[in-house]
Order: structure tokens, then sequence, then C-alpha cells
């Protein structure tokens, strides 16, 4: 079938690719490669959580660049460009050691994996538009689903490629004179280029079918943050906790002495419930107009994120990968659903971006006070061994982020309803 033929959910599906280069791969395979790195290049946690602090801090200038490069360019020419950056930037860190220069690299992938994010969120709230013209209402929040649950599919690759490319690598092994997490660095930077290839020809369906949609709703109310502030407030504690617990819970995995082959389920599982996640959260999506879902969403996250400080059984803490993988970027789509009840169709490049860059401030915050506990947690408790010290101290800075979570579930409760969008 010709993409320009597609269904909306065909597209969808193509278009989630874009949403695994720009999170799924871009974001959170870092978290499979901060133990590696971190006992290499002799880290510590606070330098660890930075170097997603960095990541965050570039995806917030990007998500503040996106309308205006939306504006002189189109959402799909966005999208592709910020790939293909994303995929050099990924590539690139696999050839520094230097600290500083590994924090440039992430900043710079991660303004190239907002650009990515925000355009393709405008180019599926277009799909579910098309899907509630078509008579498939049911269907427009499946759409958005799908395309968030595509972050899902690259953290399965991650989990697939990385843990397994790492398998038995001792410290301090050079593989032609690189560290074996660069050559990781680097295979992911080709998953990244082979789904930005994938990418050109529904994106280029979908140009023409924003194209053709065009001449409606060309005026709005216009986007103003008063408007949705409960919603972005939650939003925002969403991006402060949620990263915490991407960043770390692969090195409180491994400081629990968890094997390779753990480490893979674990993530893999997670990111297989992800994808999962577009088909149980398609309905609330579909029927709350207010901040309801964001709200829901959230507490279930804290709950998730709370498991691993409780309990180090291994069920207990595949049930908390499997609820948070479930979960966690339904609460993504929820807003962008947000914005498309609420907004006109010419105020959602505004809207979503504006969600986007509180997003990414929250995350700016969470990695490096995250880290900041691990580590002064670990140095106030010398009795301990290292093992059991760090583990202790990396729940302690999960439990930071279910706080984090609760507080984004009870501010997102008070968003209200909008007037009819015009």
């Amino acid at each position: 079938m010709e993409p320009r033929q597609a269904s909306p959910l065909t597209l969808a599906i193509l278009l989630s690719l874009a949403a695994a280069v720009s999170l799924g791969i871009t974001r959170f395979a870092y978290g499979l490669l901060l133990p590696p790195m971190r006992a290499d290049l002799g880290w510590t946690y606070t330098l660890a959580g930075s170097m997603n602090t960095a990541n965050a801090f570039g995806y917030f200038v990007g998500a503040l660049c996106t309308p205006a490069l939306m504006r002189r360019w189109d959402a799909a020419r966005v999208l592709l460009v910020g790939a293909s950056l994303a995929s050099f930037f990924m590539g690139a860190s696999g050839f520094f050691t230097d600290s500083t220069m590994l924090l440039t690299q992430r900043a710079l992938a991660g303004a190239a994996s907002a650009l990515v994010f925000v355009s393709g969120g405008v180019l599926a709230a277009k799909l579910a538009v098309r899907a509630s013209s078509a008579g498939q209402t049911q269907q427009s929040g499946l759409v958005l689903g799908i395309y968030y649950g595509g972050s899902g599919f690259g953290i399965l690759l991650s989990a697939l490629v990385v843990p397994v490319l790492l398998a038995g690598a001792a410290p301090g092994e050079r593989w032609h004179g690189y560290a074996p997490w660069a050559w990781a660095w680097w295979v992911l930077a080709i998953l990244c280029a082979l789904a930005t290839l994938a990418l050109v020809r529904p994106v280029s369906a979908l140009r023409s079918l924003v194209a053709q949609g065009s001449t409606v709703a060309r005026h709005g109310r216009g986007f103003r943050y008063r408007d949705l502030t409960f919603g972005l407030a939650g939003y925002g504690c969403f991006g402060v906790g949620y990263i915490g617990y991407m960043t770390f819970v692969i090195a409180l995995l491994r400081e629990q002495g968890a094997s390779t082959v753990a480490v893979t389920v674990f993530y893999s599982l997670l990111g297989v419930a992800c994808m999962a996640s577009s088909r149980i959260w398609a309905g609330l999506l579909d029927r709350h107009r207010s901040g309801r879902a964001l709200a829901t969403l959230n507490a279930l996250l804290a709950a998730a994120c709370v498991l691993p400080a409780l309990s180090s059984a291994w069920p207990v803490l595949l049930l908390s990968g499997v609820v948070f993988g479930g979960v966690f970027l339904s609460v993504v789509a929820s807003t962008t659903a947000l914005v498309r009840h609420n907004l006109a169709p010419v105020d959602w490049p505004e809207g979503i971006a504006a969600f986007t860059t509180v997003f990414a401030a929250g995350q700016i915050v969470g990695p490096v006070v995250v880290g900041w506990i691990v580590d002064a947690f670990a140095a106030s408790s010398p009795t301990l061994s290292a093992s059991a010290d760090h583990a202790a101290a990396l729940s302690r800075g999960l439990v930071f982020s279910a706080i984090a979570l609760a507080l984004g579930a009870l501010l997102a409760s008070r968003q209200r309803a909008l007037s009819a969008a015009m």
C-alpha cells in the first residue's frame, strides 16, 4: 500500500519511528550505557545524571525553537532534519571521553530530538483529526497513542542490542582502541539513521495530507499559557519525576547484581508495555477534555516509581517496569490530546511546543537532583558495602521521583476543559 493511500493507523505506525528515534533511542538508551560509562570514566552519579540533564537542556532549547522553524518550513521537513541530526550526534558521542564534550553531544542530541518529537506530535494530531473526520472518532486517541508508543519500539531495540553488545566486556577493555560503550553509541546511531530513512516516504505522505487540510480552521483563540496552567504544571512535574526512573533504574538493577539477561528482560518488557499502551489508554484520551487523563497516568507512574524503593524482589521490580512502561508515554500522548481537544488546529504547534518546553524544563531538574541524592546518601553511609550503599541510595532517588509524579497528578487534576476550540 502506498503511504498516500494508507489509513491513519498505518501512517501513525510509520510515523512512530520518529518517536523511536527522538526518545526511545536518543534519550532512553543512555540508561543502559550509564553503568559501563560511569565505571570506565570514573563518574559520580551526579555527573552521570548531568548527562541526561544536558540532554534535557538541549531538548528545552529545541522545543523553544521548533514553532518558529515550523513557521519557516513545514513540520515534515523539520522532523526529517531533526532525525538526521539526532543520528549524527548519537554517533559523535562514541568518539569522546571528556565529560565536557560528552555533555555537549548530549545537549545537541537533545535539541535535535525535540525537533523530531514536537513536529511529529503535530503531524500525529493532524492524523487524529483525519481519523475523526473519516468517521473513526474512536481511533483518534489510538493514533496519538501509537505515535508516542513508538518510543517503546526504540526502548525495545536498545534493550536487545546494548546489553548483548556489552556483555562480558571487562573493565578498561578496548575494542580497536575504543571502549565497548563507544561501539554501542555507534550501533544506536546506525539504528537512528535507518529509522530516519524509513521515515522519508510516510512523512512525505503526511506533508501532502497536512497541505490538503491547510484551509481548515485557520483562526483560533490563540494559545495562552494561563488557560492550561495546571496541565502544564502537572506535566512539568512529570518531566522531573519520570526521567529519574528512566535514567537510574538500570543502574539500580546492576547494583543489585542483575545479570545481562535480567536487564535485557526488564528493559524489553518495559518497551513492549510502552508499545501496548496506545491501545490500553486510547479511550481515556478520547473521553476527557480536562486534565483527568494526565492526573490518572501521573498517579500510576508515582506508584510504579516507588515500588523499587519498597522491595528488591524481582517480581516487584518487573511489575514496576511493566507498569511504568505501560503508562509513561501515554502521559505525553495525553497532553497532545488535551491540546487537540481544547485548541483550534492553528494553535496546536504552539500548544504542543509549550507542553514540550515545560516537559524539558522538568527533565533538566530531575536527573541531576536524583544523582545528587544518590551521591549524598552514599557518602553518608560508609559502613555499607559499595553495592548495597549505592542500591539504597538509588532507591531513595526514586522516592523523590515518585513524589514529583504524585504532585503532578494533584496539579493536573485541577485542569478544567476550555470552551470548544474554534
